[in-house]
């Protein structure tokens, strides 16, 4: 009897939504299209440069405006979404990421793009922080690892299939419409789960979010910005005096934010960010985990890229290809990997990070023997490694990060972690460019294919290294939780007590 009292008064606290699935399926396809503009650029630089006649500093915006304008106001939108509703500024975001998309497609020079491009990243930076808030809310605790694991092959996804839509499009032409197909793909994507999402997502808010924190907005873009402008446009540009002052302000400007933050919550006041969320040792942990994870996902991506593009001349399109396994890899192991934490516990995270230090050996290994005689497909196998170790990873991780968190601070976290993947990119690119370019240009062997195999091989014990550093800090994350275990326990025995 007294189970059925607990079952029953468990149901009337948290009614179930019976559409959560199809829910997910709308904010899962915001993901998609959010992660698939930061890569599907890439492929149509050639043809937007000679089209619109854009320069070098021109097409260097393009791709940063939407980045930059993304990254620096995810934690503003996510304390928006907290205030006025998740599902208010998930729709909002995605009408307004639809006409950005719509109005890139008929840019009719590159001024005009890059100010659409920075309106896709803004209408981008509403819609995205929503999304791991929504799903934490929506579904219960033995659903959700099912949830986040979608939601991470879903990253994979997006990640991989970048270059490979994006040089199919291209190819192809579709319609005459050449580049601009990379931008109006979005639309119909867009229109269908913005027409789905008006019933199947429900609302959910933050009651303790009173207002927005404008100030503090204000400081913590700031400081983001002093951080990401230089190390998206720092290397590119030669890394002008401008860079290193900009990176040298981001401490100042981020521990000005801090005490403010302090100051308002000693007032009674609602701060963006609670200052208790970095408290939690496990969430700061999980913070340090996920700039490492994308670095190395970002780096492998970049570098593998311009060496197959650049270095061989191989087209967009094939480019595209050699990343297919890698997808594969991390889809199937993104699915797969709920259950295995379920039943093997957080150590599955470990057994990913050393598949990928595998996967990674093997790549440096086949890239090295080959030189520059490596065939693109010759790098299948390993590629596909390494998409399952971080498959295994991507989606726990974050499950783990969020189960610590607690429920009124859900959309701040959400935030934090969605800003932390987008500047651990940007990290990635840029110290990985530093020691690629430079092996590049000190290389003395005769034949170019060789010297970008080099330069890639150094690229890669880089990544091996990154690859260590997070197996370290996943361990001192196991240990932090298997701390924090018999502290639940006493918890959990006093309130039946």
């Amino acid at each position: 009897m007294l189970k059925k009292v607990i079952k029953v008064t468990k149901t009337n606290e948290a009614p179930l939504d019976p559409r959560r699935w199809w829910a997910l399926a709308v904010v899962l396809s915001a993901t998609f299209m959010a992660l698939l503009d930061s890569f599907i650029v890439n492929v149509a630089i050639p043809s937007i440069q000679s089209d619109l006649q854009a320069s070098a500093s021109d097409i260097q915006f393009i791709l940063a405006g939407y980045t930059l304008a993304y990254a620096v106001l995810l934690i503003t939108g996510s304390r928006l979404g907290d205030m006025f509703g998740r599902k208010r500024l998930f729709l909002s975001g995605m009408l307004g990421f639809v006409i950005a998309s719509a109005l890139c497609g008929m840019a009719s020079s590159a001024m005009y793009l890059i100010l659409f491009r920075v309106l896709q990243g803004v209408t981008a930076a509403a819609m995205m922080p929503q999304v791991l808030a929504m799903i934490q809310v929506s579904f219960p605790e033995n659903e959700k690892a099912k949830a986040i694991g979608l939601y991470g092959a879903t990253i994979g996804i997006a990640t991989v299939s970048g270059q490979l839509l994006g040089g199919y499009l291209i190819s192809q032409n579709l319609l005459d419409l050449g580049w601009r197909s990379v931008f109006l793909v979005n639309v119909p994507i867009g229109v269908i789960a913005l027409l789905a999402g008006i019933p199947l997502l429900q609302e959910s808010r933050n009651p303790a979010a009173r207002r927005l924190d404008l100030t503090g907005a204000l400081i913590l873009t700031a400081s983001l910005l002093a951080l990401a402008f230089p190390l998206v446009q720092g290397r590119e540009a030669g890394w002008p005096t401008w860079s290193f002052i900009l990176l040298a302000c981001f401490p100042i400007c981020l521990t000005l934010f801090i005490i403010y933050e302090r100051k308002l919550l000693e007032n009674g006041k609602s701060p963006l960010l609670a200052p208790s969320l970095f408290r939690d040792r496990s969430f700061s942990l999980g913070i340090s985990l996920i700039l490492v994870f994308y670095a190395i996902a970002s780096a492998l991506f970049f570098t593998l890229a311009v060496m197959l593009q650049q270095g061989f001349g191989y087209s967009a399109l094939t480019s595209g290809l050699t990343y297919l396994p890698l997808g594969i890899g991390f889809f199937l192991a993104s699915l797969a990997s709920p259950k295995l934490v379920g039943k093997f516990g957080p150590a599955v995270l470990l057994a990913g990070a050393v598949i990928t230090a595998v996967g990674i050996g093997y790549t440096l290994e086949i890239v090295h023997h080959d030189g520059g005689h490596l065939v693109w497909n010759a790098l299948w196998p390993s590629l596909f490694i390494i998409g399952v170790g971080q498959g295994t990873c991507a989606a726990p991780l974050i499950g783990t990060i969020l189960s610590k968190v607690r429920q009124e601070n859900i959309g701040a976290a959400s935030g934090v972690l969605t800003t932390t993947t987008q500047l651990s990119t940007a990290l990635g690119v840029c110290f990985v460019g530093i020691f690629f370019y430079r092996a590049l240009d000190i290389s003395d062997l005769p034949d170019a294919h060789a010297r970008y195999a080099h330069a890639f091989t150094v690229a890669l014990e880089f990544v091996l290294i990154l690859s260590a550093i997070y197996a370290f800090l996943l361990i001192f994350l196991m240990k932090a939780g298997q701390r924090r275990q018999p502290e639940r326990a006493v918890r959990t025995s006093e309130q039946r007590g």
